[in-house]
């Protein structure tokens, strides 16, 4: 790709950013409106699990191929083709008549979205080359998840409250348009000096794995742990497959080399635990707030700021913190406001008081801001630029499928909770399990930020790289 000037990187970056806003919107968006579907699609606590999981499952199962192709047949197309397929797809769950065809068109949409990330992630990567400039533009894009998180809730309440919960994903068809006209003009072509070939065993294996086990885990509390056994047993063969078939592929869908570095081990890790936290936190704050306290989707959406501001101011800080310090002061500062967030929840029932309640949304807000930078950064930097796609679909990955196991597990406890009881009685103890769950994910990000940022961590990147650096030469050359 040629080297573009100052202002013309800032634009690449600025029409990226605007395929993250529409994909996260669309997240934060449904969370507001997930009581108003319920009540007019009828709809039980695991098919609101899966109007979202539906998403980020089909997502996390397609990032890493969304990925790879993009490295080989060419980022601008299939980041162009993504956009298309999204926006067909929000309009398609706009004119949804039944819950089961909503969670069709999600996948759909989620299909396209799956082009969108770690494509605008590995074009952000190959068009920002120096360290620190490509530290703050992760940074910006950070922030546009606050951007999301903020407008989110507010948007989605202020037209569920006065349109329907369909017009949620009308917005994305403006910002689906004007995002696909600009990348035709001003974004350049890029691939991957050799092209990966496909892996459509491995494609299929993650699948399994992924999908086996989400169903299990929704299901479990109505359809009991009979009928969902054989899914878990699925999902554990489908892994201990892919963990021995991937490493005897020249050319794998997961290069599991990539693991041999702490630090990007690490922010797989830190990625899952992290977006875990996220989706349960949606998931619990949403439903209390309408179901449980009274509020309209407006109101709801309002006591959603608290987070997102501080998402939002922390982000581009984290960035520059990454870029001049590393990857640990941001981590540890995550790990621990999450952590803190889900101990006055679980052990305080901060939600039933608005003060606590208010403080334990801006902790949370605060960790959220400051874990994405160090993920994306440290997943990408250490990697050749040529395998950056896979290297940005792989974290891109981690988050989804944190996020879908969050609002799985999260929601499979509440509703073994709460069972036949109301929403009002049993909510706050049936929700109490869950909170020390979304604890548990920030200490994750507390002690794997620990370990993962030191003098050793950092040597094994280093060996990786050469390893995988090496690897990619003898290839081109034997290609030749």
């Amino acid at each position: 790709m040629p080297e573009l000037s100052h202002r013309r990187r800032l634009l690449v970056l600025a029409i990226c950013c605007m395929s993250l806003l529409i994909v996260s919107l669309d997240n934060t968006v449904l969370n507001v409106a997930l009581p108003a579907m319920q009540r007019d699609l009828h709809a039980s606590t695991s098919g609101l699990q899966w109007t979202i999981d539906a998403y980020t499952l089909v997502l996390a199962s397609l990032l890493m191929l969304a990925g790879s192709t993009a490295d080989r047949i060419g980022r601008k197309k299939v980041f162009m083709a993504g956009l298309v397929v999204f926006s067909v797809g929000s309009l398609l769950c706009s004119v949804a008549p039944s819950l089961e065809l909503l969670v069709v068109f999600r996948m759909v949409q989620a299909i396209g979205g799956s082009m969108l990330n770690p494509v605008a992630m590995s074009i952000i990567t190959n068009t920002f080359t120096d360290a620190r400039e490509r530290a703050r533009a992760i940074g910006v894009w950070g922030a546009v998840v606050g951007i999301s998180m903020a407008a989110g809730p507010l948007a989605g309440g202020l037209l569920v409250q006065s349109v329907s919960w369909r017009a949620i994903f009308w917005v994305n068809l403006p910002v689906g348009l004007a995002a696909l006209l600009l990348t035709l003009r001003f974004v350049p072509e890029s691939r991957a000096p050799k092209a990966r070939r496909p892996d459509p065993v491995g494609q299929l294996l993650v699948i399994a794995l992924f999908g086996s086990l989400t169903y299990a885990i929704i299901e479990a509390p109505d359809a009991g742990l009979a009928r969902v056994s054989p899914f878990a047993v699925i999902a554990v063969g489908a892994l201990l497959a892919l963990l021995r078939y991937e490493p005897r592929r020249e050319e794998p869908l997961i290069d599991l080399r990539f693991f041999r570095s702490a630090p990007f081990s690490g922010a797989t890790v830190i990625a899952i635990s992290a977006f875990a936290a996220l989706g349960g936190f949606l998931f619990l704050s949403t439903l209390y707030l309408q179901n449980v306290r009274g509020l309209d989707a407006l109101h709801a959406g309002l006591w959603m700021l608290p987070m997102a501001a501080p998402t939002f101011l922390c982000a581009p800080l984290s960035g520059r913190l990454v870029g001049n310090r590393g990857p640990r002061l941001p981590l540890l500062i995550a790990g621990t406001a999450t952590t803190a967030s889900g101990v006055l929840f679980a052990a305080f029932d901060a939600e039933t008081s608005s003060v606590t309640r208010f403080l334990c949304y801006v902790l949370f807000g605060i960790g959220f801001g400051f874990v994405n930078a160090p993920i994306t950064n440290t997943a990408v930097s250490g990697m050749p630029r040529a395998q950056a796609g896979v290297a940005a679909a792989v974290a891109s990955t981690s988050r989804q499928l944190g996020q879908t196991l969050g609002v799985a597990v999260v929601g499979a406890v509440l509703a073994s909770g709460i069972g036949s009881s109301s929403y009002g009685h049993a909510f706050v103890a049936a929700a109490r399990p869950g909170w020390w769950i979304l604890t548990g994910c920030g200490l994750v990000v507390l002690v794997l930020g620990l370990l993962t940022s030191g003098r050793w961590a950092r040597g094994t990147a280093e060996r990786t790289a050469d390893r995988l650096q090496s690897a990619e030469v003898r290839q081109v050359v034997g290609a030749s």
